[in-house]
Formats: structure tokens, sequence, C-alpha cells
């Protein structure tokens, strides 16, 4: 009998910034837990969880499966980003024919953009000491 659940279980791993989301999507009736809590406990804003739940509207999929994320790491935007990354390539292990549809909004593309290293000389990434002629 656990041997069926399990199948039934799809992996994503999600990833943006330094935030890494470890995503477990099962049939269900919509419910999103994030490390423990709720949705709605964990994002306050409404963007945030709007981010989340994009790969599902895309599919039309949003009342079919509950998530179950694991994420740590980065910020809150950077967080969102990695679930949605997750999801969507959980949904794809889940079904193929998702694969367009999620390829076309972009979902499944690993965001490159990372915070770039300070430099010697410098104060920040770019931001020189302030120069004085005299």
């Amino acid at each position: 009998m656990a041997k069926k659940a399990a199948s039934e279980r799809y992996y994503g791993t999600g990833r943006r910034k330094s935030s890494v989301a470890r995503v477990y999507i099962m049939p269900g009736k919509g419910d999103i837990t994030i490390n423990k809590r709720s949705i709605d406990e964990y994002f306050g804003l409404e963007t945030l969880k709007k981010i989340v739940r994009q790969p599902f509207e895309a599919t039309n999929t949003a009342e079919k499966f509950d998530v179950l994320v694991n994420v740590h790491g980065g910020g809150y935007t950077g967080q969102a980003g990695a679930i949605r990354h997750g999801i969507s390539r959980a949904l794809v292990r889940a079904d193929a024919e998702y694969r367009p549809t999620l390829k076309a909004e972009g979902f499944l593309t690993r965001d490159p953009r990372m915070k770039e290293r300070k430099k010697y000389g410098l104060k920040a990434a770019r931001r020189a000491p302030q120069f004085s002629k005299r």
C-alpha cells in the first residue's frame, strides 16, 4: 500500500539566487505547505503567492495537486522563485505534456542572475571609494 503512495509523489528541485526548494507534488485538492506552514502563513505578500501558483495556472491544474515544500536560503522573493521552478519541474515529471506550456512561460529555466562578488579596492561589487581631488 505504501509503495503505491510513493509512486503518486513527484519531486522537483528549484533554485533561484541562493535559495533552494525541494518540492513534492501529489494528487490532492490544491493545498500548498511551505516549511510545515500554509502558503498564507509563510508569504505575506500576494505577489509572492501568485508567483508560487503560476505553474498551476499555466497548466490548469490548480485544484489537482497538493504541494509540500522544504525551502532554505535567500530571501522571500528568491524562495518564491525557487518554489515556482521546483513546482514546474515536478509537474513535468508528473505529466510530460505540460512541458511545452511551462517552457513557453519560462518556468523551467533556471534564473542565472546572482549577486556579484565584492572586489578588492572597492567598497562593494562596483562601488568605488569617494573621489577627492585633494
